[in-house]
């Protein structure tokens, strides 16, 4: 009688070896469609990131043509604590709370607007997106002339603000955020009607029939089923607000910039880098608004996703 070899454990037939080749062929294969991805990333996001701590622990003379010495970790202290930061950080701050509740709540009501399936509803769809694929140049240089104290919109109005919004201590800020506001709600519209898409009709139109109000089954349906999309757009647009520089760079410049109170913390590092070519100062700058950012977004993740409801 012919007794069967015993199968060892761990040991797998040919199905189980040619699996196991088969994903290797494909891990593989990922890699290298990975790699140009990976390369670009590489030299311009991840190299500039470590080399940016380098950076931090050189001085650079304010003579030019000296070259920068080592200096450690002497040279953080003053630059965090110097005038030109501190304003700057209060600045960004301020920015940010002007800029990410409003576009976000314009987002969303514009979002509940456009998902009504009424007749041509598709265009104003495409107009409430637009914005999305606007330069931050071409919007700077449209509400630049629709804020010009002579062939702007507001002499049109009759309003006449004496300094020009862009030259006042007062409005200069509130004007950029208006600008960075209106190019980012493009981008809150098409975020805020893709969480729409998942909130079944059913379940607001059986709230209907019970007799729940308009307001009642948005504040208390709609938004608890929308807080994961309310959630990741809060994340988006703080870390966008942040990173906000053009429309000062166009509309203000760096001589009035902290003037006018607009220098923004990411306007502040790239003027220490070229204009008082100070590569080290710059340096600290944006570490400590990585910091910043990453802080705040970690906060968010920790707090506000306790209140998020994942339907399941």
């Amino acid at each position: 009688m012919t007794v069967a070899p015993a199968v060892t454990a761990g040991s797998g037939g040919p199905k189980e070896t040619g699996l196991r080749t088969r994903r290797r062929r494909e891990a593989g294969l990922a890699y290298l469609l990975l790699l140009p991805a990976l390369a670009v990333f590489g030299a311009f996001t991840f190299y500039p990131f470590l080399r940016n701590f380098k950076l931090m622990l050189y001085e650079t003379p304010p003579v030019p043509g000296l070259p920068a010495h080592y200096v450690g970790l002497h040279q953080i202290g003053p630059v965090l604590t110097s005038t030109q930061f501190t304003q700057s950080l209060v600045t960004t701050l301020l920015f940010v709370v002007l800029v990410v509740p409003t576009s976000l709540i314009l987002g969303l009501a514009l979002a509940v607007a456009a998902h009504r399936k009424l007749r041509g509803m598709a265009i104003y769809r495409m107009i409430f997106s637009s914005t999305v694929v606007s330069s931050v140049a071409v919007a700077s240089v449209v509400f630049g002339t629709l804020m010009n104290p002579v062939v702007g919109l507001l002499p049109w109005l009759g309003i006449n603000p004496t300094p020009p919004a862009l030259e006042s201590t007062t409005w200069a800020l509130p004007a950029v955020a208006l600008i960075t506001i209106w190019q980012f709600l493009g981008l809150s519209f098409i975020i805020m009607s893709a969480g729409l898409q998942s909130v079944p009709d059913e379940l607001l139109e059986a709230a209907r029939i019970d007799g729940a109000g308009a307001w009642t089954r948005f504040w208390r349906m709609t938004v608890p089923l929308l807080s994961p999309t309310i959630f990741f757009a809060v994340i988006v647009s703080t870390i966008y607000a942040f990173q906000s520089f053009g429309a000062v760079d166009i509309l203000i410049g760096y001589q009035n910039a902290a003037q006018l109170h607009t220098n923004v913390l990411i306007y502040e590092i790239v003027n220490t880098l070229q204009v008082q070519n100070n590569p080290g100062a710059a340096a600290i700058m944006a570490t400590v608004l990585f910091l910043i950012t990453l802080g705040l977004t970690v906060l968010q993740m920790r707090f506000l996703e306790r209140r998020v409801h994942y339907a399941g």
